[in-house]
C-alpha cells in the first residue's frame, strides 16, 4: 500500500523513535501517541491505515482497551492492529488475557527485528488493500 499512514501508540520513546525511523525509511507516513487516550483522539484526525499498539502504557491494559475501542467502532474496525509488548517478560504477563478475541491482527514481542516489522506491516496492509 503506497504512502500508507501508520500510527504508533507506545509510551516508550526509544521504541517509537526506532520504529518510526524504520517505517519512514520504507516510505510510510508515521504519527505517534504515548497512550491509548491520546491514540483514540488522534484516530479521527489521522485515520491511519495501520496501528502499532503497545499493551502497557498509562495503565496495565491501556493498549487492549484501545484495540477493543477500535474494533467496536465501525469507523476504525477495518484498521489492522499490530500489538507489540514486552509484557511476556514481566510480572504483568498473568494479567494479559489469553482466552478472548483481543481485536488485534498480529502480535510481536519486543525487541522487534526491523525485517519482522517490515514483513508484518506489508502483510497486513496488503490484506487490507485486498479487502480481507
Amino acid at each position: 500500500m503506497q504512502n500508507a499512514k501508520i500510527m504508533i501508540v507506545d509510551d516508550d520513546s526509544d521504541f517509537v523513535f526506532s520504529t518510526k525511523t524504520v517505517l519512514e525509511q520504507l516510505g510510510y507516513a508515521v504519527t505517534s501517541a504515548s497512550n491509548g487516550n491520546q491514540g483514540k483522539a488522534m484516530l479521527a484526525r489521522d485515520k491511519p491505515d495501520l496501528v502499532i499498539l503497545d499493551v502497557i502504557m498509562s495503565s496495565i491494559l491501556d493498549g487492549l482497551n484501545m484495540s477493543r475501542f477500535m474494533k467496536e467502532d465501525p469507523a476504525y474496525g477495518d484498521i489492522p492492529i499490530i500489538m507489540v509488548t514486552s509484557v511476556a517478560n514481566t510480572d504483568y504477563s498473568t494479567l494479559f488475557p489469553d482466552d478472548e478475541d483481543l481485536g488485534i491482527d498480529a502480535f510481536l514481542t519486543k525487541p522487534i527485528k526491523p525485517a519482522d516489522l517490515k514483513g508484518k506491516v506489508e502483510e497486513l496492509l496488503a490484506k487490507k488493500e485486498a479487502g480481507q
